[in-house]
């Protein structure tokens, strides 16, 4: 086979074509038309091959039929019906796709979820704007235990625009946080940023990281060690919020006895 021919071949092939069906339709082109035994002989297979080649061929509007047995003939459609061909790929493709989207909502009713927790990392200032990002897709009010003096520290650019924009998507947050002057400036925009928080002395409660509890999920934000982690478990997020609430109740009562 000459370079140009090989070229076509290759080409043919990379647009859905199998090896044969592409030699075949390569010889009807060269032949004008031809017998089941011509075009075989052309393309290199056995008879029998051929017509199940030619049939494919037929099929996919690349080859007609001339006449009938036993002087039936095969002619090659022109060449533009290639064209034709992955229209009609795509246009199949773009209906199997939106097929697709209304039927994913059913099959999701009897997907089996994996019940292991999900634990995934994200290292670096990148990583922890990350995880922060992620808390903005919670579907319920948040419960966390914060430091803002540290959160400040390591992403004073980012939270100003995260904290407004978590307000404007309606998600409110409770937490716990130690007395210092950041946790007091914070305290100011509680109303515009949606937050409710119990301030305790920071004898009482001194941490570093940041921990946020949504939905199933348990993020946590480690300043010292810029890590974010998120862990996926919707019985580790159900103890985590049941352990926030017993904390949260305490640490109002330890807020009011110190004002």
């Amino acid at each position: 086979m000459n370079t140009n021919l090989a070229e076509i071949k290759l080409t043919l092939k990379s647009i859905g074509l199998s090896e044969k069906e592409a030699s075949v339709y390569i010889a009807i082109l060269e032949l004008g038309r031809g017998t089941v035994t011509q075009i075989s002989r052309k393309a290199g297979i056995n008879r029998t091959t051929g017509y199940d080649i030619l049939d494919s061929l037929t099929h996919q509007g690349l080859v007609r039929v001339s006449g009938k047995e036993p002087k039936q003939e095969f002619v090659a459609e022109p060449p533009e019906s290639i064209a034709r061909l992955l229209e009609k790929r795509i246009q199949e493709d773009q209906n199997h796709l939106l097929k697709s989207k209304e039927f994913i909502p059913k099959l999701k009713l009897i997907h089996k979820v994996e019940t292991r927790p999900q634990i995934k990392f994200y290292e670096g200032i990148e990583g922890l704007k990350q995880v922060y990002e992620d808390t903005l897709t919670s579907t319920e009010p948040i419960v966390a235990y914060a430091a803002y003096e540290d959160m400040h520290a390591t992403l004073g650019d980012y939270f100003p625009s995260y904290y407004s924009r978590r307000a404007k998507k309606g998600i409110s947050i409770r937490g716990i946080v130690p007395g210092t002057p950041a946790s007091f400036e914070r305290a100011a925009h509680n109303t515009d940023e949606k937050r409710d928080i119990a301030i305790i002395p920071k004898k009482l409660f001194d941490i570093t990281p940041d921990i946020e509890i949504y939905d199933n999920k348990v993020m946590i934000a480690s300043w010292r060690d810029k890590l974010g982690i998120i862990i996926e478990s919707a019985e580790i997020a159900h103890a985590m919020k049941k352990i926030f609430e017993l904390a949260f109740a305490e640490a109002k009562k330890i807020e009011s006895s110190e004002n």
